[in-house]
C-alpha cells in the first residue's frame, strides 16, 4: 500500500515546492514558529492557481497558546472556515478544548459539521495530545465525524508516542483516520510506519533561507525577543491602552 505524505507547509512559497517535489497533500498554515496559524485567503488561492491539483488542509487556528478560544475568536473562526471552504480548501484543521484540556464537543462537532456541508474534510490537530484521556477524546471525534487527527501519541514526536498512536488506531478500528505527525524524517518514516500501523504521515522538510534585507546595526529586530512559556499568549491591556489614551487627552492624574 502507498503512503500518503503530508508537508507542513507556512506559505505559499512552502506549499508550491513541496507540490513540485511530489508531496500528496499539504496543511497550510502562517507562523509555524509558534505552532502553526490560520494563513492569509490570499495564499490559499495563490496556491489553488499555482497547484489546482494539489491536496491542501487550511489550518484555522487564530492565536497560539493553546486551543480554548473566547467566543469572539470562535467566530473569527467560523469566518475563516467559511472564507477557505468557499474558496477552495480540501479540508479545515482544527482543534477544540475545555480549560481542563477535554475536547469541546460542541464546537468540533459544529466545524466538522461545516467541512461535510462542503463536500469536505476536517482535521482535529495535534490539541489532542495534551488531552487527559485520548480514548475518551477519540470517541468524540468519532461522533463529530471528523475526518482525521494529527497526533505524535501525546508525546513531544511521534517516534517517542508510536506505542500510543498504534493503541489509537487499534481503538479507531477505521473509524477515523489517525495521522502521525512531529518529528517524522527521512531516517525514521519507515520505522514510525511500522509501530504504527499507519498508512499517512505528517512532516516538516524545511531548510533555512535567508533574506539579508533586514540585516543592520542599529540594534532593530522585527522578531519577539521574549518567547512566552507554553499556554500564554500576548493580548492587549486595555489598561495600558486607556492609559496612554488620557496621557494624551492631557488628564491632569497622569504623571507625564
Amino acid at each position: 500500500m502507498q503512503t500518503l505524505f503530508e508537508i507542513c507547509c507556512g506559505s505559499v512559497e512552502d506549499a508550491i515546492l513541496a507540490y513540485r517535489a511530489g508531496a500528496n497533500r499539504v496543511e497550510l498554515n502562517s507562523d509555524l514558529f509558534h505552532g502553526g496559524l490560520t494563513p492569509t485567503l490570499g495564499s490559499l488561492i495563490a496556491v489553488k492557481k499555482a497547484a489546482p491539483a494539489l491536496e491542501i488542509m487550511g489550518m484555522v487556528r487564530p492565536r497560539e497558546g493553546g486551543f480554548c478560544y473566547t467566543d469572539t475568536e470562535y467566530a473569527v473562526m467560523k469566518e475563516d472556515a467559511r472564507l477557505m471552504l468557499e474558496h477552495g480548501t480540501d479540508g479545515i484543521v482544527f482543534g477544540f478544548l475545555h480549560e481542563n484540556g477535554t475536547v469541546d464537543a460542541e464546537r468540533t462537532s459544529e466545524f466538522a459539521a461545516m467541512a461535510k456541508d462542503y463536500g469536505k474534510q476536517s482535521v482535529f490537530s495535534r490539541a489532542i495530545d495534551v488531552t487527559p484521556d485520548w480514548r475518551a477524546a477519540l470517541d468524540i471525534l468519532i461522533e463529530s465525524g471528523v475526518t482525521r487527527v494529527l497526533t505524535s501519541g501525546q508525546r513531544p514526536t511521534a517516534m517517542e508516542g508510536a506505542g500510543v498512536i498504534a493503541a489509537m488506531v487499534r481503538y479507531a478500528a477505521g473509524r477515523i483516520e489517525i495521522l502521525p505527525g512531529s518529528g517524522i524524517r527521512a531516517n525514521n518514516l519507515s520505522l514510525v510506519l511500522e509501530r504504527t500501523g499507519c498508512t499517512q504521515l505528517h512532516m516538516s522538510a524545511h531548510m533555512i533561507a535567508h533574506d539579508m534585507s533586514a540585516a543592520n546595526s542599529n540594534g532593530i529586530c522585527f522578531t519577539a525577543s521574549e518567547i512566552p512559556k507554553e499556554g500564554c499568549y500576548k493580548l492587549i491591556d486595555p489598561n495600558k491602552v486607556e492609559e496612554i489614551a488620557r496621557m494624551l487627552k492631557g488628564d491632569a492624574n497622569v504623571q507625564l
